[in-house]
């Protein structure tokens, strides 16, 4: 049960948590061509320009199939002429990416990595917010108020920061435990980091993580990472690390089974835009009012599916 204490800190988190996330007034319209022909719609709270258009689409591909991105100038196949992280935010049309995984997995800074590479995201970490928020350590919390009480907050957290678009999330490693939680996660792309347990312990040596103040440390965390696997890997994206890739490695490696996951799942509109082309369907003049519900059933729509 929630204590009083936290529960009385939670009243206020929303409004802390919101307040550490980024100002919408530099993310909307930057791309904007015609406001005077874009149809708006409602995602997030926020208006966005209505992917189906012309002005919104913007043709961008996968870097990775595109030699031609891929090749410098001069050659040097170490050196891109474009980051394939910057190229993933029109492709993403503001759907969030959320990071998952075990402690020590490298969620926050291969996160923030992205987020920064990417240019026009933003970096969010449920953790530093929670903490910022109550005024307490992970640590404490779980000393003072217990792990209930710590999930509880860590839920309340996501409720906040899942409204907004734009926005590369970490998360805290048990907060796929509740179900509640994956209806957020799912508003967005998710990312789970796969590193082996004897690789996170090597890297986490020396902190207090609560949940391995155990004689055995190792075991526990075998047992955690066995105990959440399932949840793992629902995820939308899987990346396994050894100990041999470092941040860079591990993000570049993110970003591009990302560009694949977006090849593999297009959007219901540009399936439906592409069936209207091969059956020669006026696709402007038409727009989606030819696709019948079963013809829809079973795409994927994730740009637009975090609205609140």
């Amino acid at each position: 049960m929630t204590s009083p204490r936290l529960v009385l800190l939670l009243a206020f988190l929303t409004g802390s948590a919101l307040s550490f996330a980024p100002s919408p007034l530099h993310r909307h319209h930057a791309l904007l061509k015609s406001p005077s022909t874009t149809t708006t719609l409602s995602a997030g709270g926020f208006e966005w320009e209505d992917p189906t258009s012309e002005q919104a689409d913007q043709h961008v591909d996968n870097p990775f199939k595109n030699p031609e991105l891929l090749k410098s100038k001069e050659g040097d196949d170490d050196s891109l002429k474009v980051d394939p992280a910057r190229l993933l935010s029109p492709r993403l049309q503001g759907c969030n990416v959320y990071f998952i995984g075990m402690m020590g997995s490298g969620k926050s800074a291969v996160g923030d990595t992205v987020a920064r590479r990417m240019g026009t995201y933003n970096f969010l970490d449920t953790d530093i917010i929670l903490e910022r928020a109550t005024g307490m350590t992970i640590p404490q919390i779980f000393e003072d108020e217990g792990e209930d009480a710590f999930r509880d907050a860590e839920a309340q957290v996501l409720d906040s920061v899942h409204a907004h678009v734009r926005c590369v999330i970490s998360t805290g490693g048990g907060l796929v435990v509740r179900n509640q939680n994956w209806s957020k996660l799912q508003t967005g792309l998710v990312v789970y980091l796969k590193v082996e347990p004897e690789v996170i312990m090597k890297r986490i040596e020396g902190t207090d993580r609560p949940l391995l103040q155990t004689e055995n440390p190792l075991e526990t965390l075998k047992k955690l990472t066995e105990e959440r696997r399932e949840r793992y890997e629902q995820a939308d994206v899987t990346v396994e690390i050894d100990g041999s890739m470092g941040v860079k490695e591990t993000a570049d490696l993110c970003v591009r089974m990302l560009h694949d996951f977006i090849d593999d799942n297009p959007p219901a509109w540009k399936q439906a835009k592409a069936k209207a082309q091969e059956d020669g369907l006026d696709w402007e003049s038409d727009g989606l009012d030819w696709v019948n519900d079963r013809e829809m059933e079973g795409y994927v729509v994730w740009e637009l599916s975090n609205d609140t």
